[in-house]
């Protein structure tokens, strides 16, 4: 674009050009947007967030009820039940910020949600600043803007989980990091380290962050400070890890910087890619439990990950691990290198409804009618079936049989249409045993998804034993007319999933609330259909190359060095979006590079024209 684009992405003014009332304004500005679409997806999710990852959440939840009860001396106690090594499946942070919210608001998932949203978006407004001190308050604001918009954030932030939390001592330690190199003090440094080492108390992924920001001091600092920073970095986080390595030394005897889980984690990840089986190595936690109760001939083993013998356990399965990857070294580069790629890959996440939520209670009385309704023999009948898929209905029980298809994601069975009442709260109730597979059920207008949920087989039970289940699907209908029942493939690991299906009743709950959201919610959606791969990642690499060809090495750095961390060191393991949510702000930043230097680009050419064509109307 030029050398005088180059010169502005090499030079940077730093947050001291931008002034202190513009940047506050643009941070406020960030911030209420990012908060904004954070409210409006916890609004969207509210029935169905506490249904996601609810294993895990519960164990927080646990942990976190330990602690108020048994208070802080029973966390360094061994005979509390806060010494079962079962309570290392994490590291505590995110358990004790609950029990002190639960001792301050009581055991009210709202209140983690709304301090989970308010940090999240203090997220945008950090990237924001980062972006803002090394290059432009004009890039800084775009960044911070994609950052605010993103519905993959929106969606994290808003589940009862510490991801998106931790988020946010990294983002301020790179932030710390970016000013320390205009004006080095050791202080400063020193907080870089504790904050990294904070993040660690959320989650364990970045417990090798440290040694990879002291190594960028050696690019970012001038001769006589390097030695100084690096040290200085890695004893802030050292100091602020060692007291829960103390209190795991002193509970479980044992070495163990934060948590357990590494060697579970490291496995399932091999049996990711391992789709022949040749290792033998189980994909999920039940199956480990189970291998591992066979294989030692431990059937105490079987039911938990971590006790009996979680330590010894662990390192089994790291030395196993480790020894899959060592005789196979070509193919785990592979690996590795197939899923630091899917990393750069956008989360299919929720967007914001273009729709507000359902605002009454999904409690229906018994003697209520329903406002449609369908039997399974009337399903089948009125229904439009995939060609391959199959649809069976037994009279007596009145059930119906519905095998799918091979497919991923088409849809396997499309109700006939429904009537629907404008700005209406609704409920459609559908009784379901997923007996093998996957399946999405939805509500579904000609160009809206309603609401929508997935299904699926509970591990290591056999089809008989399935659960019956109860599905809710809420909704609000606006200006449609008609909707349709459809179930669908999701992306099954087993062919032709298999699902039994009851008698579907829709209910109309009442008139609905909150329906002036609709021009936000809008805008907003279609905003968020642009966050996609197809589009950030592309914008992210020319973003990249505008920088290498500025040669900004040191914004480089800065902006590299956590996604650096997250594509060698998490790519090892085995990995989901939420962990590496981190390494996604960091692409935002390099494609509102892209975006700003565009606009900056076309802006003076377009100037210019207006300037010749000024002066020749002047002649």
């Amino acid at each position: 674009m030029g050398e005088k684009s180059s010169q502005d992405l090499r030079t940077g003014g730093g947050l001291r050009a931008v002034g202190k009332r513009p940047f506050i304004i643009a941070s406020l500005i960030v911030f209420l947007l990012a908060f904004g679409v954070r409210l409006l997806s916890l609004q969207d999710t509210r029935q169905e967030v506490g249904k996601i990852q609810t294993v895990v959440a519960g164990d927080y939840k646990r942990v976190a009820s330990l602690l108020r009860e048994g208070g802080a001396a029973s966390f360094f106690d061994s005979s509390s039940p806060l010494g079962d090594p079962n309570t290392l499946g994490h590291p505590p942070g995110y358990s004790i910020l609950l029990a002190v919210i639960y001792g301050t608001a009581g055991e009210r998932d709202g209140v983690t949600q709304f301090i989970q949203i308010t940090i999240d978006a203090l997220c945008a407004v950090l990237i924001f600043a980062i972006v803002a001190e090394l290059l432009s308050a004009g890039a800084g604001f775009i960044a911070g803007l994609l950052a605010a918009l993103s519905p993959q954030f929106a969606w994290n932030s808003v589940l009862l989980l510490p991801d998106s939390l931790s988020v946010f001592p990294v983002l301020l330690a790179v932030l710390l990091l970016a000013l320390a190199v205009r004006r080095p003090r050791l202080t400063t440094i020193f907080a870089v380290g504790a904050l990294t080492g904070l993040s660690c108390w959320l989650r364990a992924n970045a417990l090798l962050l440290a040694p990879f920001l002291a190594l960028a001091c050696f690019l970012l600092f001038e001769r006589g400070r390097r030695l100084s920073c690096a040290a200085t970095l890695l004893a802030g986080a050292v100091l602020v890890i060692a007291p829960l390595t103390i209190r795991n030394a002193v509970v479980f005897r044992h070495f163990i910087p934060l948590s357990l889980g590494a060697g579970q984690t490291f496995l399932e990840g091999i049996a990711d890619y391992d789709t022949e089986g040749r290792f033998g190595v189980p994909q999920t936690d039940m199956g480990i439990m189970k291998w591992e109760a066979e294989n030692f001939n431990r059937p105490d083993y079987y039911g938990t990950l971590f006790n009996p013998d979680g330590v010894y356990r662990e390192r089994m399965r790291l030395k196993r691990g480790l020894s899959i990857a060592g005789s196979h070294p070509v193919w785990f580069a592979g690996v590795m290198t197939r899923r630091a790629a899917s990393m750069l890959r956008l989360e299919r996440a929720r967007l914001i409804s273009t729709e507000p939520p359902v605002s009454h209670s999904l409690d229906v009385a018994a003697e209520a009618a329903p406002a449609w309704q369908n039997s399974a023999a009337e399903l089948q009948a009125a229904s439009t079936l995939a060609p391959q898929a199959k649809a069976t209905v037994l009279q007596d029980i009145q059930v119906m049989y519905l095998t799918g298809d091979d497919s991923k994601y088409a849809d396997q069975l499309v109700s006939a249409p429904f009537e629907l009442q404008k700005n209406t709260d609704y409920v459609l109730l559908l009784p379901v045993r997923m007996l093998r597979g996957r399946m999405s059920i939805v509500v579904r207008s000609a160009n809206t998804t309603h609401a929508s949920v997935i299904v699926e087989t509970e591990e290591m039970t056999p089809p008989e034993q399935q659960p019956d289940r109860l599905i809710q699907l809420p909704f609000v209908a606006g200006s449609q007319e008609s909707a349709r029942l459809v179930i669908a493939n999701a992306a099954s690991r087993e062919a032709n999933s298999f699902i039994q299906l009851g008698t579907a009743r829709l209910y109309a709950l009442g008139a609905a609330s909150n329906t002036w959201t609709r021009a936000p919610r809008l805008f907003v959606n279609a905003l968020q259909k642009l966050f996609i791969t197809a589009v950030m990642l592309p914008l992210a690499l020319f973003g990249l190359i505008l920088l290498l060809r500025a040669r900004a090495y040191r914004t480089l750095v800065i902006l590299l060095v956590v996604p650096a961390y997250y594509l060698s060191i998490q790519s090892a393991t085995h990995t989901e979006y939420r962990y590496v949510l981190s390494l996604h702000y960091f692409l935002f930043a390099l494609a509102a590079v892209f975006i700003y230097m565009s606009g900056k680009y076309l802006r003076r050419k377009l100037t210019g024209i207006d300037k010749r064509r000024a002066i020749a109307l002047y002649l």
